[in-house]
């Protein structure tokens, strides 16, 4: 049996949808009919007309045409004063909230696509004049459009397939494993992330680990170093798999020289800092990596800046790699 699939776009920039587009794929559609799901309606990838998904919402919502997974992408507005008015479905008069409230009702999965849609993400934030926030959250509280206490069909809450954009392959493994019937509440982290990759950290795979290790900070945007320190990277911290599942097959936010900035995090968009710069107490930064005591960290990155191979230090500071690694044996046999 097919999952069928229902994607909506809700208030958000479609960030989610172009990556999805970049799935490591040569034919998309051939890859979601490999893995038995089918998709009911995409607003950028199906050819059918506005008549064609008025009429699938109600044989969905009449249970003439099965919804196994509603995808939702983007935050959800409600406002002005709670009427949903903000964002209205096209050629229905009803605001897109009302329809998402019936839609789950009816659904055996709800996911969430990427962290708008999981938390309110940046389309909440600032002063969120729109009310907008995510389907089961408002950043980290509990409630969102949907509640707290709300479970769909399957009897899972909503499935936050959290980033900024979502990598393409977060959606389509998960939707592989629903359709597998191999996601269960156990997958499922307690900020209801799907856990094979939000048990990673983007911290594995760095390919900066070594100037972390050795503590050669980054101390300008063209710098190979270490950017935790003084560049504002979060990636000791944020849950996800970057540098070991590559953005197209090859890149990742550090290994393209910026700082990570936790955006698979619920606030991510409102850290209370500029997202390039690291806040410090005392001279030591406030976010370290998450299971060590402070303590323990202040006394090893002492004793390993003490310890700074010339040639890790010297390249923490270059826009290149000045000094290779000395050619010597290594003195195994």
């Amino acid at each position: 049996m097919t999952l069928n699939v229902l994607w909506l776009q809700s208030g958000g920039c479609g960030g989610c949808s172009m990556s999805l587009l970049c799935a490591d794929t040569v034919n998309f559609p051939a890859l979601l009919r490999g893995n038995g799901i089918e998709l009911l309606w995409h607003p950028a990838l199906s050819l059918q007309g506005g008549q064609d998904l008025l009429d699938l919402l109600e044989d969905c919502l009449a249970g003439r045409v099965r919804l196994d997974a509603l995808c939702i992408e983007g935050a959800l507005l409600r406002g002005p004063q709670g009427s949903g008015r903000f964002h209205v479905l096209a050629g229905t008069g009803v605001a897109m909230i009302a329809w998402v409230r019936r839609l789950s009702a009816v659904a055996t999965h709800v996911l969430a696509v990427g962290s708008c849609a999981a938390w309110g993400g940046i389309t909440a934030s600032g002063s969120n004049p729109t009310d907008a926030c995510g389907l089961q959250y408002e950043d980290e509280r509990q409630g969102g459009l949907l509640g707290a206490g709300f479970r769909a069909r399957g009897g899972l809450p909503v499935i936050n397939i959290a980033g900024c954009p979502t990598h393409p392959g977060w959606v389509t493994d998960t939707l592989m494993a629903l359709a597998a019937g191999l996601l269960t509440a156990a997958d499922l982290d307690p900020l209801g992330r799907p856990r094979f990759y939000a048990d990673q950290l983007v911290h594995h795979g760095c390919t900066r680990n070594e100037y972390y290790e050795y503590k050669a900070s980054a101390a300008k945007p063209s710098d190979l170093g270490c950017t935790m320190e003084n560049m504002g990277c979060k990636g000791t911290q944020a849950h996800a798999d970057c540098n070991s599942r590559l953005w197209n097959g090859y890149g990742s936010c550090t290994r393209a020289g910026y700082a990570c900035i936790s955006c698979t995090e619920p606030g991510f968009q409102s850290p209370g800092h500029p997202f390039h710069l690291t806040p410090k107490l005392a001279g030591i930064p406030i976010g370290l990596p998450i299971d060590m005591p402070k303590a323990w960290f202040v006394a090893l990155a002492s004793l390993s800046k003490s310890a700074t191979p010339k040639r890790v230090k010297k390249n923490s500071h270059s826009d290149h790699l000045a000094l290779p690694p000395v050619s010597r044996k290594t003195g195994l046999r």
